[in-house]
């Protein structure tokens, strides 16, 4: 659990970081440091939820989250390429 809230503060630390970084390449390579992180909550979630660490009606809403969050990191990402 404590690899998941690892990897969840990650994500926005990543993205904040980024923005205050005075090159848009520098930007890209933390957006793509965030989506690092999302993949690996992506990842982690079902595996809790296998090892019995969630319970199965508490592993829908953060796949959601992480999709929504995929979606927004994809529209951040999209200018910059």
């Amino acid at each position: 659990m404590t690899q998941l809230r690892r990897a969840a503060v990650s994500i926005p630390s990543n993205i904040v970081e980024g923005q205050g970084r005075l090159s848009t390449g520098e930007f890209k390579q933390f957006l793509g440091h965030a989506r690092g992180s999302l993949l690996e909550l992506e990842t982690q979630v079902p595996i809790a939820q296998d090892l019995g660490y969630l319970p199965v009606e508490q592993v829908n809403r953060p796949l959601e989250d992480t999709a929504e969050t995929g979606r927004i990191l994809d529209g951040l990402l999209s200018p910059l390429q």
